[in-house]
C-alpha cells in the first residue's frame, strides 16, 4: 500500500507516477557531491545505465546531468555538429522541430524529412535524401510524446551504416527508454538521450545521455571548440569518467537527492529482465489501445507499427475539445494530457502509460484510466458504444 499523500493518478506521457521508494530515496539526509557515499551511489548508477540500454562497449559513455532532455539536445548540436554542418532531423511531431531550432541555434544547418502527422518517414525517403548529400547526424525521435509515433530505430540505423556509414545516429529518446527497447551497441546506435521524468521512473530534473565511442571522438576532432559552457562534453566528460570510476569530480554540483532517486529507480528496473519489462509495456498499450478502439475512438498513429508502447494519443470525437473533457476526467482520479501538436492541438488528448503504472501489479491506474475516459466522455454528450 503507498503511502503517498492521496492523488489522482497521472497518466500523461511524463512526468508519471513514482513509486514510493524512488520517492523515499530523495528525502534522505544531504550528502556531499565528493563523498565516498555519493561517487560510489553516482558510478553505480551510470554503471546501470549501461545496462539499461544494453552497451557493454567500454568506449561508449553515459552522462547524468542536471537539467530537462532538452538540454541532451544542447549537447548534441554544440558537441557533435559545427556551424554550417548538414544533420537531418526526421519529423514525427513536434520534438523534431525543436531540435531542428537548438541546431539552427548553434548554426547548424538542419534539414527536416516530415511525415503526414501520426506517421514516419519511410525507409526509402530517408535513404533517398541520405545518398543526395553527406549529412553529419542524423535524429530520429523514438518516440513523439506529442503523437504517439514510435519510429523503426534498428532498421533505420542498419539502413544509415549501409548509406552514409560517416553520419553519426542520434536517438531523441525522451518518451522511449524505459517502455521501448534500446540495444546500443547492436543497433550501431551513437546517441541515446533522454530524460529522468517518463519510463525511467524518476522526478524530473536530470538529462541522461548515453554516447558512443564514435561519438566521443567526433568531439575530440571537431575543428572549433563547443559554442557552449555548460554543455561542452569538454567540460563533462572527464567528470563522467571519474564518476563512473567512483572518484570524486567536479565541474558544476550534480542533483545528490535525485541522483539516489535515478539509482533507486535503475535498481528497481534491473531487478527483473528487461525482455519482461518490455513485454509488460506491451501488453498493456495493446489493451489500452484495443479498448480506445472499442469505444470508437481514433488514434493519431493509426497504423500499429507506428503505435508507442508507452502511450496513446487520442482523437475526441464529435468535437469535442480537450478543455471539456479534461476536468471530468480529473474528478474521477485520473490526469491526461491534452494535445501538442500544434497544428491539431485542440482535437485530441494523450494518455500515459509507463512506469509503475504499468509494472506494478497492484496499482489499478490503468483500469481506472479507462473507465474515467469513458464516463468522461458520456458526460460531453458522447455516446459510448454498448459493449464497452
Amino acid at each position: 500500500m503507498s503511502h503517498q499523500a492521496e492523488h489522482p493518478a497521472l497518466l500523461i506521457p511524463g512526468p508519471i507516477e513514482f513509486d514510493d521508494a524512488v520517492l523515499d530515496s530523495m528525502s534522505r539526509f544531504g550528502q556531499s557531491h565528493v563523498g565516498s557515499p555519493f561517487c560510489a551511489t553516482f558510478g553505480e548508477a551510470l554503471t546501470m545505465l549501461r545496462k539499461l540500454l544494453q552497451t557493454s562497449d567500454p568506449a561508449s559513455q553515459p552522462f547524468v546531468i542536471s537539467g530537462s532532455g532538452t538540454l541532451g539536445w544542447d549537447m548534441v548540436a554544440a558537441n557533435l555538429a559545427e556551424r554550417g554542418e548538414e544533420v537531418l532531423v526526421l519529423h514525427t511531431g513536434y520534438f523534431a522541430d525543436s531540435f531542428a531550432d537548438c541546431f539552427d541555434t548553434y548554426g547548424v544547418k538542419a534539414t527536416q524529412l516530415k511525415a503526414p502527422i501520426g506517421d514516419r518517414p519511410q525507409l526509402p525517403e530517408v535513404e533517398k535524401a541520405l545518398k543526395e548529400k553527406k549529412y553529419k547526424l542524423i535524429t530520429v525521435t523514438h518516440v513523439d510524446t506529442s503523437t504517439g509515433v514510435l519510429s523503426e530505430v534498428k532498421a533505420l540505423s542498419e539502413m544509415v551504416h549501409r548509406v552514409s556509414p560517416e553520419t553519426l545516429v542520434v536517438v531523441d529518446a525522451v518518451c522511449a527508454v524505459g517502455s521501448e527497447e534500446i540495444c546500443f551497441d547492436d543497433w550501431g546506435l551513437d546517441v541515446v538521450l533522454t530524460a529522468s521524468q517518463k519510463g525511467v521512473g524518476c522526478p524530473p530534473g536530470l538529462c541522461i545521455m548515453m554516447c558512443s565511442g564514435r561519438a566521443i571522438e567526433t568531439f575530440k576532432n571537431r575543428k572549433l571548440p563547443s559554442a557552449s559552457y555548460y554543455a561542452s562534453f569538454k567540460n563533462w566528460l572527464p567528470i563522467m569518467q571519474n564518476y563512473e570510476a567512483k572518484k570524486p569530480s567536479y565541474f558544476a554540483t550534480p542533483p545528490t537527492q535525485l541522483i539516489n532517486a535515478l539509482h533507486t529507480s535503475l535498481t528497481q528496473i534491473l531487478s527483473r529482465p528487461l525482455s519482461e519489462r518490455f513485454a509488460a509495456h506491451r501488453e498493456a498499450s495493446q489493451r489500452i489501445k484495443k479498448a480506445v478502439t472499442e469505444m470508437g475512438l481514433k488514434q493519431l498513429a493509426e497504423k500499429p507499427e507506428n503505435q508507442a508502447n508507452g502511450m496513446t494519443a487520442i482523437y475526441l470525437p464529435n468535437d469535442i475539445k480537450p478543455p471539456e473533457i479534461l476536468p471530468n476526467i480529473l474528478k474521477k482520479g485520473v490526469i491526461f494530457a491534452g494535445g501538442l501538436h500544434k497544428e491539431i492541438a485542440a482535437k485530441y488528448i494523450r494518455f500515459g502509460h509507463m512506469g509503475v503504472s504499468v509494472v506494478d501489479l497492484k496499482r489499478d491506474d490503468l483500469d481506472r484510466a479507462l473507465k474515467a475516459l469513458k464516463e468522461g466522455l458520456e458526460e460531453v454528450g458522447y455516446k459510448v458504444p454498448a459493449e464497452t
